[in-house]
């Protein structure tokens, strides 16, 4: 089970460290797990939210999933507070080696840290107390594999394209939330999910994709953005999970939108827009 390392923990079990911000989970990071597991160690890495420029591909909370079905043994979650921004690249590292007894770092040779992100890889392997291990860049197709460009193509709503370089499809998670109940009434009963603010958004439409819940998984049309036919300019998940029947409120559930079908669209009738949901029902 994955342990979560807050402000005061501290990890003292020999171990082999990940380090990085790793606001998403990618190929990039997989070889780096892949490498750390050899040592044999328990394997951990560290965890930063806030600190990328456009928000976060995961929150904190979907993280834990990711970590612990990568099967790290724990994470250290850290802030991108002021505080955190203006340490120094020394006093980053000593507090580190103090709270995690490392006994192998791994990390991509593109590794930055401290005030500025003046830390650089020779500065770790001078004052880290344990080997150090630098991994080349991943690449796909020749191109360097990063959160940003991932971002860029959640912004275009090309999922194959975000779940080709992820090591795990990129999902939401909330609270199922009581919504307007429209749904029922035309016979297409859908789960809501606020998007969480501080996680990186993806292009507004209707996706195909799956769900995970309480209730097992199902295939599941999901739309994402406004609600024009019904005059809803709020932005919100609602997804219609294809063979459920039952009652999810206040359950945590995952969504899993894994392939764009189409804009969002104002329909003229209640009558169109049930045809063309039975149009993407059998397009999942």
């Amino acid at each position: 089970m994955l342990k979560v390392l807050g402000e005061g923990d501290k990890y003292l079990e020999s171990c082999a460290l990940l380090l990085g911000g790793f606001d998403g989970f990618h190929l990039g990071h997989s070889a780096l797990l892949n490498a750390a597991k050899q040592t044999g160690l328990p394997v951990g890495l560290m965890t930063i939210s806030g600190g990328k420029a456009g928000s976060d591909i995961f929150t904190l909370a979907e993280r834990e999933v990711i970590f612990d079905r990568a099967g790290f043994s724990f994470v250290w979650e850290i802030e991108f507070t002021k505080a955190f921004q203006n340490t120094s690249a020394e006093d980053f590292l000593h507090g580190l080696f103090e709270k995690i007894a490392a006994k192998a770092v791994f990390c991509g040779e593109d590794f930055r840290f401290g005030k500025g992100a003046y830390g650089t890889i020779e500065l770790l392997k001078k004052l880290a107390p344990c080997p150090v291990n630098i991994l080349p860049l991943e690449k796909v197709n020749g191109k360097k594999v990063s959160a940003t460009e991932i971002k860029n193509y959640l912004a275009e709503g090309q999922m194959r394209e975000v779940n080709r370089l992820l090591s795990s499809d990129f999902f939401l998670q909330g609270i199922v939330e009581r919504g307007r109940g429209v749904g029922h009434t035309y016979g297409f009963p859908t789960l809501n999910v606020s998007y969480p603010k501080e996680k990186f958004a993806l292009s507004e439409g209707v996706y195909g994709g799956y769900a995970e819940t309480d209730a097992g998984r199902y295939p599941s049309v999901i739309n994402f953005g406004a609600r024009p036919t019904f005059g809803v300019e709020e932005k919100k998940v609602e997804a219609y999970l294809k063979g459920f029947s039952g009652d999810l409120y206040e359950t945590t559930v995952r969504i899993f939108p894994t392939e764009f079908l189409r804009p969002i669209q104002k329909f003229s009738s209640e009558e169109e827009l049930k045809n063309q949901l039975k149009k993407d029902i059998q397009k999942i």
